[in-house]
């Protein structure tokens, strides 16, 4: 009797637990902050037709340096420390917003017949590698920036020529107090300006 007994009062106490634990919580509060996320798309201000004869380029799969992979948006502090914004986001990783906007604006220029990326049936002259070195809010220098390096090669069936290896960059005026979307728009004004001088750089392999 006295085990049946003993028994008995262990499942109880078993069952009685859970109530307990669920007034007395171990973990800490946590804030429930949500995530904003951001379009990094910067777009050509003008369209030009491209003229009879212009070459086809292929533009690689674009690739961002350690440190640009994360989704959080880069900030450099007064001290030239880095962070990373907690619940600030781009959509996706900046090197994948990066190329599709990156062919639509060489599209846009009219150097180019088409601007095709890897898997394409074409075999064009021209092709482009390149990756994202730097994207981040600077507001403490009053700036945000973005560079672009990578190279503009020649390609035949069985061999490739370098044409032009390049380092472009761009800035866009940030003030110091600053938001998140107004870092995330100061960002994408600077990769504009970096698409801007890139396209400076192609234009004369165009011809």
């Amino acid at each position: 009797m006295k085990a049946v007994a003993a028994r008995a009062m262990r499942r109880r106490l078993l069952l009685a637990l859970p109530v307990a634990l669920a007034g007395c919580s171990v973990l800490p509060d946590r804030p429930n902050v949500p995530v904003r996320r951001y379009v990094l798309a910067p777009r050509r201000p003008a369209v030009v037709p491209p003229r009879r004869g212009a070459p086809v380029l292929l533009l690689r799969r674009v690739r961002g340096v350690p440190g640009l992979q994360d989704l959080g948006l880069r900030l450099q502090r007064a001290d030239g420390a880095y962070e990373i914004l907690p619940y600030e986001e781009w959509i996706a990783p900046p090197a994948d917003l990066i190329e599709p906007a990156l062919r639509a604006w060489l599209q846009a220029s009219g150097l180019f017949s088409a601007v095709v990326a890897p898997g394409s049936r074409l075999e064009p002259p021209l092709v482009l590698e390149l990756q994202l070195t730097v994207l981040e809010a600077a507001p403490a220098a009053g700036e945000a920036r973005a560079a672009l390096a990578g190279v503009l090669m020649r390609e035949e069936r069985l061999s490739a020529r370098v044409l032009a290896p390049f380092e472009v960059t761009g800035t866009a005026p940030l003030a110091a107090e600053a938001d998140a979307p107004a870092m995330a728009a100061a960002m994408s004004a600077a990769l504009a300006a970096a698409c801007t001088r890139l396209e400076g750089v192609l234009a004369p392999f165009a011809r």
